[in-house]
């Protein structure tokens, strides 16, 4: 681990921990972000040790984060003093019920392919800079891979040139969520907007050595987006897009991966195919462990409950009619 500050005793059990739970299979790279945060404000104030009113303080710093990030970070901070209570019996450990309320999360907003289409449109209408000089070219394949790939967000900012194929159409996302690597293929469209990307990333005076990011700007040098960058290229071309829910809530990121997998479900009952048996491979392009984790992305929206009607109409309608077979 890297410190600004000195290093001090929590040191080398936050690195025990952090290695402990990565053999997991997760990565805790916000674990981490977080343990480090409480490290370094114990170290400025000058104790040596964190503490109930340390740790309180500590929370007082990010009391403008909402309910469920607050709850995260303070969660994250308990089970790193539960693992070191096993072999410190009188260390500190918070008490969880003073933490904050967990809320509910906010239902996804299901994109529809007219509405990534005009969002691709006003992608392209965006200028190029000095630091960014694909910038209309980078947010336009961005947001098909998320549509049409279901990639998430950091797993797109991690894409190197060695990792696309562009001839054959397939990404590898390598070590992504629980350490797991996958090969994505991509449909047609997709296939089409990565090589119109590639004509101009691979063009001088942009690096084209295989390792370099294949989303990448020129701001100190060539280096990969950021995941601020993205978020906040592709969050105002929701905002301009007008789209809204019935709350007036933009769509976030992460709703396109929602998105991709919604639109695979409704395209496997247009085409009469049986979507229970086909979840593991969903779960398998999503890079997920189970289908219990690719579930939570599917979503029971009008139109998918209008397909399924239709599919039970057309297979059992005749016992709701009293027909005979």
């Amino acid at each position: 681990m890297k410190h600004q500050l000195d290093t001090t005793a929590l040191d080398p059990v936050i690195s025990r921990y952090l290695a402990h739970r990565r053999t997991l299979g997760r990565q805790y790279s916000n674990q981490e972000r977080t343990l480090i945060s409480m490290r370094d404000f114990v170290v400025r104030t000058g104790e040596s040790d964190l503490n109930n009113t340390l740790f309180e303080s500590w929370c007082k710093t990010f009391d403008s984060l909402t309910s469920n990030v607050r709850r995260a970070r303070q969660v994250a901070v308990r089970n790193f003093c539960l693992y070191r209570q096993r072999t410190e019996p009188r260390c500190f450990v918070p008490d969880i019920i003073r933490f904050a309320r967990r809320q509910p999360h906010a239902a996804p907003i299901i994109l529809t392919p007219a509405q990534v289409g005009r969002v691709l449109e006003l992608a392209g209408t965006r200028q190029a800079t000095a630091t960014s000089p694909l910038r209309p070219y980078v947010l336009r394949l961005a947001v098909v891979l998320l549509y049409t790939a279901g990639l998430r967000r950091r797993e797109l900012l991690r894409l190197t040139l060695a990792d696309v194929d562009a001839h054959a159409g397939v990404l590898h996302v390598r070590e992504s969520k629980f350490h797991k690597s996958r090969w994505v293929p991509l449909s047609g469209g997709a296939r089409l907007e990565l090589r119109r990307y590639l004509m101009r990333r691979l063009a001088p005076p942009l690096d084209t050595t295989p390792l370099s990011p294949l989303l990448c700007n020129m701001h100190h040098g060539l280096r990969g987006y950021t995941g601020t960058g993205l978020h906040e290229g592709i969050a105002g071309l929701l905002q301009d897009a007008g789209l809204r829910d019935a709350d007036g809530r933009v769509p976030r990121i992460h709703d396109f991966r929602h998105s991709f997998a919604i639109e695979a479900l409704m395209r496997w009952y247009r085409q009469g195919a049986d979507g229970q048996s086909n979840l593991p491979k969903l779960a398998l392009y999503m890079g997920h462990v189970s289908i219990v984790s690719t579930a939570y992305y599917l979503r029971w929206i009008p139109e998918l409950q209008e397909l399924a009607s239709k599919r039970f109409a057309k297979r059992f309608g005749y016992l709701v009619q009293g027909e005979q077979l």
